[in-house]
């Protein structure tokens, strides 16, 4: 196909294929579809042609069942062609809508994308950005700069770090292109092709029967001491083989891909290193859209919890915390693939539930003897539940150090959440991956019916 709009001055100019390279190919031997913008034929911009080309390509991708990848770098509508050019944006729009859910959808931003260019990536199911040479904004500096006053370079506004960091565009961030595509290459290999088919199953070289001695210790002594979750995922996962998606962003809450008995499985855990594992708004958005991701994809869900509650303050408050906590809610309470949960020691509050708890039909819930199930922690029940009590004693510190032991032997414990059938049993932390996979594996063949509805309301 060829620029067909021979204006402004555009008629020596028609270059054949406008722009984008589109096609087909294999990645690890499977079939996907691809189109990457060409900026150095009219800075990238978008025109009818080049829209037309991309849009065939999705359709391909959508007709035969295939993940579609979009090489992305581009300087945004053909001024040009004027509205022509704004309704291939559309187009190309709508078929991300149609595509979500259907077939995996991957953006590689290697250059500047401006205006209209960014908002199918902002769609896709992963934005991949590279260091120093990706750029995403609707309006670039300049005009930040005539508008607000505002004076912001080109990284500072939309660069790789600032997307992956504060604004959470950018799932991943690489080094150079190279490595962006290898990350890229990585990720498909955990993905199915769609909606109806399975994830990649791949024969694991880990043993399903291997125990972790190092998982017994791992929890310090102290209930406010953090430690590092990943240490505990990437013990439990085959050959410690950790996928992170928005490692920069939301650093409270931990989400990734990794296999289970070579079964891919997305893994959601709440991070004691960061804001002692709290959920506040952006940690909420983060987990949500992963789980809505691994369940449209049927990959099973297995979430490690240690939080002690959502964020308090006037800023998640006034920021929507509730409105954006529901998010997760609804995300796991939606969710029909697989569910395992095991909680490793802090599991608090509305946050408990929140997090992949029975009541909201996990499948299978675990806890380690570490784990404290309650409404809130020891201390702050304690200091409410006696406080009269406590204002009248002769020595308060003493009275209140020896309720709270009463309190943590009561209720801060996985015993009695067991005994209610919240927990379907305290194992050893050393078991965690072979308890895990036999889970698994029997929830596999798991159907779970839903009433008919065109779709449910989640608070976005």
């Amino acid at each position: 196909m060829r620029h067909r709009e021979p204006n402004f001055g555009m008629l020596e100019r028609r270059p054949y294929g406008d722009a984008v390279v589109t096609g087909y190919g294999t990645i690890f031997g499977r079939k996907v579809f691809v189109f990457s913008q060409d900026f150095t034929v009219f800075g990238g911009s978008l025109s009818e042609v080049f829209a037309e080309k991309i849009c065939k390509v999705m359709d391909l991708a959508m007709k035969f069942g295939c993940p579609v990848i979009g090489i992305n770098d581009s300087g945004g509508a053909r001024i040009q062609e004027g509205v022509v050019s704004l309704a291939g944006y559309a187009e190309i729009f709508w078929r991300n809508v149609q595509s979500s859910g259907v077939i995996p959808q991957l953006s590689l931003v290697m250059g500047p994308c401006a205006g209209g260019a960014v908002y199918s990536p902002a769609m896709t199911d992963f934005v991949f950005m590279v260091e120093g040479t990706s750029y995403m904004f609707i309006t670039g500096p300049d005009v930040v700069k005539t508008v607000t006053g505002e004076e912001v370079t080109f990284e500072e506004l939309g660069g790789a770090s600032t997307h992956a960091s504060k604004s959470g565009v950018a799932h991943f961030i690489s080094p150079d292109e190279r490595a962006c595509l290898e990350d890229a290459r990585y990720l498909l290999s955990f993905l199915p092709q769609n909606n109806l088919d399975p994830p990649p199953y791949a024969e694991p070289s880990d043993s399903r029967d291997r125990e972790e001695a190092d998982l017994d210790t791992l929890i310090p002594d102290n209930p406010n001491k953090p430690y590092d979750m990943h240490d505990v995922l990437r013990r439990v996962v085959d050959d410690g083989d950790f996928l992170e998606v928005h490692e920069h962003w939301a650093e409270n809450v931990v989400c990734g891909l990794a296999r289970l008995g070579g079964h891919p499985v997305g893994l959601v855990g709440n991070q004691p290193r960061s804001l002692a594992g709290v959920l506040d708004i952006d940690s909420s958005v983060k987990a949500a859209r992963f789980v809505r991701f691994c369940d449209a994809f049927n990959i099973p869900l297995i979430t490690f919890v240690d939080v002690p509650g959502f964020l308090p303050g006037t800023q998640q408050e006034w920021g929507g915390i509730i409105r954006h906590g529901a998010k997760l809610l609804y995300a796991y309470a939606e969710a029909t693939v697989p569910k395992l949960t095991v909680i490793t020691r802090k599991a608090y509050g509305g946050a408990y539930d929140v997090m992949s708890s029975k009541h909201i039909r996990a499948d299978f819930n675990f806890a380690w003897p570490t784990a404290e199930v309650a409404v809130m922690g020891p201390e702050g029940a304690v200091n409410i539940i006696f406080r009269k009590e406590l204002d009248e004693a002769d020595d308060p510190e003493a009275r209140r150090a020896e309720l709270i032991e009463d309190y943590r032997e009561r209720f801060a414990n996985p015993y009695s959440a067991a005994e209610r059938g919240y927990v379907d049993e305290v194992i050893e932390p050393r078991r965690t991956r072979p308890v895990l996979i036999d889970a698994l594996e029997t929830a596999l063949p798991k159907q779970e019916p839903r009433p008919r509805r065109k779709h449910g309301n989640i608070p976005l």
